[in-house]
């Protein structure tokens, strides 16, 4: 498993912004989507966020976070795989630890809402936003 890092998870109020970067260091060539999850507190499953497909560019949404999230690839880090996730509008529903997601193996018919689609994880930043 390659390592993936992410970072800018932090507290904050109702309505404030932040932004989540992840870092994968495996070669391009075996990225086929960086996507990101989220874990609310109290043993809740692990659900959906953003998805950004490779070759395409194209992005998907939960449907709780359109208008205010958006995700994207960042170009800036010396040729290693890396996206943002833009979170603006921030809602006290979006607290939760984010984990940055991977998929490397081709999947024909994949469903980007599935954890199981995904090899690599992170080890997830804390976003906590108060009302």
């Amino acid at each position: 498993q390659v390592p993936v890092v992410e970072s800018g998870g932090g507290s904050v109020q109702s309505g404030d912004s932040l932004r989540l970067s992840c870092v994968h260091s495996g070669p391009s060539n075996r990225i086929f989507a960086m996507a990101w999850f989220r874990q609310a507190p109290a043993g809740r499953e692990r659900e959906f966020v953003a998805v950004l497909e490779w070759s395409s560019g194209m992005s998907l949404l939960r449907e709780s976070v359109k208008g205010r999230f958006t995700i994207v690839r960042d170009n800036t880090q010396n040729g290693k795989n890396s996206v943002n996730l833009q979170m603006n509008g921030l809602k006290p529903e979006d607290t939760g630890v984010y984990y940055c997601a991977v998929q490397t193996v081709y999947s024909p018919g994949v469903n980007y809402y599935l954890p199981e689609e995904y090899e690599d994880w992170g080890q997830g930043t804390q976003v906590t936003v108060s009302s």
